[in-house]
């Protein structure tokens, strides 16, 4: 097996042991690769390991991949912060967004879906921690911000995503994806939504995201190898049979 391959293996181990400690159905659970700086043929290669989900950070460097990768049947997570000029790409080259914060963003994606694609799969991003220097919108905004957005044409408002503060501490970790997946419950009880997708749990932390109801957990460098982040991140653009942990996507 290749690195990759064997990342993947032991990924999925933990995801299946966290899976059944929690005693959930791995099913629910979807392995979302974050191949952010990594080359396309990083991800052909996890897409041979059984990969058919990716996350993306950096829009044009995610349109690249796309087209050189356009042979595969890859499903595409936008996973990054957004401007508003990015939206229009975003939305005609993305499967899913899980990094959507503002109603005005929210509002170019629906009106720049293309009308032959699916519905735009949206998560909120939350900033369960409350730090200062995170993305997000707060507790406080969230059911608003939910109730717009659950209204738009061409999207379909899924679920919640958050980044905690990070931090060793098993309780901890639990806690801060508990607060996410009570505000999730309290949205579809208040707001009668139907919200399935907690996108939370990365490398360090997804035994903890999967014990409180994780359903995508996005891990990157535990399946790549860490980033070479002495190299610049790419500029901002103006530009327009799988194993059983790995969750094939509703589109």
């Amino acid at each position: 097996m290749s690195t990759i391959a064997e990342n993947i293996a032991k990924v999925g181990a933990r995801i299946r042991a966290a899976a059944q400690a929690s005693k959930r159905d791995i099913a629910s659970i979807g392995l979302l690769a974050v191949s952010k700086t990594k080359p396309a043929n990083a991800v052909r290669e996890a897409f041979a390991a059984g990969v058919h989900d990716f996350g993306e950070n950096y829009l044009q460097e995610a349109l690249e991949k796309q087209r050189e990768l356009a042979n595969l049947p890859l499903i595409w997570h936008f996973i990054g912060p957004i401007q508003s000029n990015k939206t229009k790409a975003i939305a005609e080259h993305f499967d899913w967004v899980h990094s959507v914060e503002r109603l005005k963003v929210a509002q170019r994606l629906s009106e720049q879906r293309p009308s032959d694609l699916p519905a735009l799969n949206i998560c909120l991003q939350v900033n369960i921690s409350a730090e200062p220097s995170k993305a997000g919108c707060s507790a406080e905004e969230l059911p608003a911000l939910a109730a717009a957005i659950a209204q738009l044409p061409r999207l379909k408002l899924r679920g919640l995503m958050a980044i905690p503060e990070p931090t060793a501490d098993l309780d901890a970790q639990r806690a801060a994806f508990a607060r996410l997946r009570e505000l999730q419950n309290s949205l579809n009880i208040s707001l009668k939504l139907d919200l399935d997708s907690l996108s939370m749990g990365m490398s360090d932390d997804l035994e903890a995201a999967i014990s409180q109801g994780s359903t995508w957990v996005r891990i990157g460098s535990a399946l790549f190898g860490a980033r070479d982040y002495s190299q610049p991140s790419p500029a901002p653009t103006t530009a327009d049979a799988a194993p059983a942990f790995i969750k094939e996507t509703p589109l």
